[in-house]
């Protein structure tokens, strides 16, 4: 099995400036910080880069930049998706995909299509991508559940590797464990489901927090992966309290307030998202303090 998306892979943010355009500086100390923390890969233009709101010309240009500004060569996953079939396929022509290892594409959302157009959907997307393709199941935002039984339906295709699984029903997990293909990859797509998912048979997490505290959460996942589940228990403890303040006012609004508040970005975001609350803020800053876990970012 390729080992190479097991562990932590970050769904790294896209600061800001003041103006909303693009903080190519902060981009690079975002870079730079996870993967000194240890962590396995770069999901780039994910949920949490506020892809909605990057426009094609920039989701090219974070994509150059990441390219070239990757000092330890981590894989690239690149977002790629949409609930329009014909302009996500004929839309990867546009895409440089030298360097890029996978790309991660979401569920079709909103206009609900029934398990034969989800079917059929990522298998056009597959069948002309160049790189593999990881499904992303996320019913809270695509408003319909990837069943584990269309999960392992699209396992078959020989372009479709794993599926970021953020269904939070780890019952579905324990299902698609028992049928997908042995190289079949379940990667968790919510932190703190990860150890769990890892202890039915998955392989890591797609991770929001990791972006501002990478080497703590790899510490705990690869404690995992290694079988050492009552140390990952114990490690995942810290991050209960601070995982719900990140989604309180939406993502990515709650992990770029931490980063804020460790010096590294700006917590600009685009609307119709909005900054963080002064509220959340506090509450944000007392949870880390409390959890031992500000004085490894302050």
């Amino acid at each position: 099995m390729d080992t190479k998306f097991h562990g932590v892979g970050v769904a790294i943010v896209t600061p800001f400036n003041a103006d909303l355009s693009i903080d190519y500086d902060g981009f690079g100390r975002i870079i730079r910080h996870i993967s000194d923390g240890g962590v396995r890969y770069i999901v780039l233009q994910g949920t949490t880069g506020e892809s909605p709101t990057v426009t094609k010309q920039e989701k090219k240009q974070l994509l150059q930049y990441l390219k070239e500004n990757n000092p330890k060569k981590l894989p690239i996953v690149f977002g790629v998706g949409g609930n329009v079939t014909s302009e996500v396929v004929s839309g990867m022509k546009d895409i440089d995909f030298e360097g890029v290892d996978a790309i991660l594409s979401v569920c079709p959302y909103y206009n609900k299509p029934g398990k034969r157009g989800v079917i059929e959907h990522f298998t056009r997307i597959a069948d002309a991508s160049p790189v593999p393709v990881i499904l992303y199941n996320i019913p809270f935002r695509t408003g319909i559940n990837m069943s584990a039984e269309t999960i392992c339906e699209l396992a078959q295709h020989p372009n479709i590797i794993g599926v970021k699984e953020a269904s939070c029903v780890i019952e579905q997990c324990m299902e698609i464990v028992r049928d997908k293909p042995d190289d079949f990859l379940l990667i968790s797509g919510d932190d703190v489901q990860g150890v769990p998912i890892i202890s039915i048979g998955g392989v890591g997490v797609m991770s929001v927090v990791a972006n501002a505290l990478p080497a703590k959460f790899s510490g705990m996942i690869e404690a995992a992966l290694q079988g050492d589940f009552a140390f990952a228990q114990k490690e995942l403890g810290h991050f209960l309290r601070i995982d719900p303040l990140l989604y309180e006012e939406g993502n990515p609004v709650g992990i770029k307030n931490v980063l804020e508040i460790m010096g590294l970005i700006s917590a600009e975001v685009r609307l119709p998202l909005m900054k963080a609350s002064d509220d959340l803020s506090e509450r944000q800053r007392a949870v880390l303090q409390r959890d031992g876990l500000l004085e490894l970012v302050a």
